[in-house]
């Protein structure tokens, strides 16, 4: 059965079995968008990626699930007060050893629920996987920036949460910082670990969405029959995949080659801060290919661009030209924007760059820089001695860029100085 035709069975007014929901409306809506959309991502997918019925079913079900754990810690804080619980969450989280029979039940569990690593998890493995990332150095984030973020703003009723919490207008700045921040929190040696700085922030982070989740909910502007839960678990399914699947994609075909070893390693790092995110096990992957086809079968689903894809789009095309550079910022800013849209015309294409309101151009930059990048993988790979050597120089430039993006006195943790009751941070 095609994902067509399955569409078709959705649009029954008939109760779905076993006390099913229907899938909102915004679920596979306009099926030829998505699959132009998907198109190119179909062509590197092995096999059949097509969604077979129950997958679909699935797909249409998750748009009705939140994340429990975070959802019932969320509800404990409103309850208790946000101005005193999220100090005794910051603090459990920094202390979990000192939890006793007096600390909440709800917070209690979200904590020891999250502070040991899965059984699947190898430490050695993630390890290699943040190595890995940070090898790819400042082309590294910009894939990340151009494939992932904005690439991904043609999914409009992902952008729903963007908009209606008002970060549209906060400024995608602000928003590349931060992410930045994280991402690279989450990618330094033992970020990963308990305790470590990209645990913690990706911890706050999975609250802050259980906060959105909260907050929009339960505002008369959020409209569940066409959109479902926030932050569900299927738009946390495409995120995740952004920053592991789309990332490497992304990587390979502008011709910063990984091995098999080492894609597998990313997957596997991204796997393990999916879960830590909230991402039930079910939408996660093992391994590329399987990732792959979780993305295309996701992509299906989504709605097409709209008028917030073209707010959002804009707003992240003029992002380089707020950065804070430490000299020649009007040349440095307009030569990045001409980059970055170069970069954005190879991911989507001239229909992608339409549907996002960005101005024709042509993918002037990978079409100079596939070559050069191609030779200096091959040749990192097969010098001994020379790949450690060179993470350690990119991961530098990864870590002094994001003085451009925050400023040098910038915070690099995504909740200093706001507190997120007042943020509400999707």
């Amino acid at each position: 059965m095609t994902a067509s035709s399955m569409r078709d069975d959705h649009k029954s007014t008939s109760p779905l079995p076993g006390g099913l929901r229907q899938p909102p409306h915004r679920f596979g809506v306009d099926l030829k968008a998505s699959r132009q959309m998907a198109s190119r991502l179909r062509l590197l997918v092995r096999g059949d990626p097509e969604p077979d019925q129950p997958t679909w079913a699935a797909m249409g079900q998750a748009l009705w699930e939140g994340d429990t754990l975070a959802d019932e810690l969320v509800a404990w804080m409103h309850e208790f007060g946000m101005a005193r619980a999220w100090p005794l969450f910051e603090q459990a989280l920094a202390a979990p050893h000192r939890l006793s029979d007096a600390t909440p039940a709800a917070l209690r569990q979200f904590v020891c629920r999250t502070a040991g690593w899965p059984d699947w998890v190898r430490e050695d493995v993630m390890s290699e996987g943040a190595q890995a990332l940070r090898s790819t150095g400042l082309h590294g984030m910009m894939v990340l920036r151009d494939a992932g973020l904005m690439a991904g703003y043609q999914a409009s009723a992902i952008n729903q949460t963007l908009v209606m919490t008002g970060s549209l207008h906060k400024g995608a700045q602000r928003r590349v910082a931060e992410t930045t921040s994280w991402w690279l929190a989450c990618t330094e040696e033992g970020g990963m670990a308990p305790g470590g700085a990209g645990f913690m922030m990706t911890l706050c982070v999975r609250v802050m969405h259980a906060l959105v989740r909260h907050q929009l909910s339960r505002s008369p502007k959020w409209d569940a029959a066409s959109l479902g839960v926030p932050v569900n678990q299927l738009d946390m399914q495409a995120t995740y995949l952004a920053f592991s699947v789309v990332q490497l994609l992304s990587l390979k075909t502008t011709g910063v080659w990984l091995s098999r070893r080492e894609s597998q390693a990313v997957m596997h790092l991204w796997r393990y801060i999916g879960w830590l995110m909230g991402v039930d096990e079910r939408y996660l992957c093992d391994d590329e290919q399987q990732g792959r086809t979780a993305l295309y079968q996701n992509v299906l689903s989504q709605a097409p661009a709209d008028e917030s894809s073209v707010l959002l789009g804009q707003a992240l095309m003029d992002e380089p030209l707020q950065r804070l550079y430490p000299n020649l910022s009007w040349l440095r800013g307009r030569f990045n924007k001409a980059r970055h849209l170069s970069l954005v015309r190879w991911f989507v294409g001239p229909k992608g760059m339409r549907a996002l309101g960005l101005p024709a151009t042509v993918p002037w930059y990978p079409l100079l820089a596939m070559g050069p990048f191609l030779l200096r993988s091959l040749v990192l790979h097969a010098v001994p001695g020379l790949m450690p050597v060179w993470r350690r120089w990119a991961g530098q430039r990864q870590r002094d860029y994001l003085k451009v993006l925050m400023g040098p006195h910038g915070s690099p943790h995504l909740t200093g100085g706001a507190h997120p009751a007042k943020r509400q941070a999707g």
